[in-house]
């Protein structure tokens, strides 16, 4: 299967590192012209110069892996544009707007965790949780999606988590952003019904980034090797998952990728895995 996904434009929040940056990279890689969202323009600007790098590296790759020769039709991918601006915001919301003004695909990635008590977490704190985590993706799917219906083509996709099924009581603040994600999902689905617009979320499990290194060493022995801490926080805080370990960021991307492209098509308003098997379901 071949995603060409040459003359879309997608916006992927929160895109400067972890999941988002993997996104990011798979999007351009397979044609897209990708706007790389953070807070700050440094940001964006490092995380664009690593993610062109990076391609670049990849393509050496598989050009070595065929042998010095590459197919005549093979795209080059597409381009790394900076999108700036703190969207959980509105006047973050409105920069990224004025940089892309119209997108055929929107993943809704940015997101925020941390361990915290149940009984300790303040209304200030759970308010930040539903705005950063919710509302920054309710802001922009209301600003992108009538151009898409417009058009009659797009694509939005909303990282969820596990967590919004399995409700980590160490974080019952993060799960229930989550979970609102399906919801927000499901209802704007119903919304682009019958438009060729599709929205679905995606229900990613443990993966290993930088946030959830220093998440794993707040649960486990600090003293412990990275291989080693991985295998305790498994084996205590997460041992439904099948995979039995974490899961790459270039995996979660990899279904990202399907669902923002044409063959993804019949895909909407469903809540798709790639858990490792963590969810104890059958159906999502």
């Amino acid at each position: 299967m071949r995603i060409d996904l040459s003359g879309k434009t997608a916006l992927v929040t929160g895109s400067t590192q972890g999941i988002g940056a993997a996104i990011a990279t798979g999007l351009a890689r397979a044609g897209a012209r990708v706007g790389v969202n953070g807070r700050s323009e440094e940001s964006v600007a490092a995380a664009i110069e690593r993610m062109a790098i990076e391609r670049i590296d990849d393509e050496r790759i598989d050009v070595e892996r065929d042998g010095g020769e590459r197919d005549g039709g093979e795209r080059d991918g597409g381009d790394l544009v900076a999108a700036p601006g703190d969207v959980s915001t509105e006047e973050g919301c409105e920069r990224v707007l004025g940089a892309l003004p119209h997108v055929d695909i929107l993943v809704n990635n940015l997101g925020i965790f941390g361990a915290r008590p149940a009984l300790e977490i303040e209304d200030a704190e759970w308010r930040r949780y539903f705005e950063v985590n919710v509302l920054a993706a309710v802001r922009l799917t209301r600003a992108y999606l009538p151009g898409m219906r417009e058009r009659g083509w797009g694509r939005i996709q909303y990282i969820a988590s596990d967590s919004a099924v399995v409700v980590p009581k160490e974080m019952i603040h993060y799960g229930m952003t989550k979970t609102a994600l399906l919801a927000v999902s499901r209802g704007f689905a119903k919304e682009a019904a019958g438009s060729g617009v599709t929205v679905n979320s995606v229900i990613a499990g443990p993966t290993h980034t930088g946030g959830v290194e220093d998440f794993v060493y707040q649960l486990v022995d600090r003293e412990l090797p990275w291989e080693e801490a991985q295998r305790e926080f498994m084996r205590l805080h997460r041992p439904q998952s099948l995979l039995q370990r974490l899961i790459e960021p270039a995996e979660i991307a990899n279904l990202v990728v399907y669902l923002s492209s044409p063959f993804a098509s019949a895909t909407t308003g469903a809540a798709v895995r790639v858990d490792g098997g963590y969810v104890d379901a059958i159906l999502p």
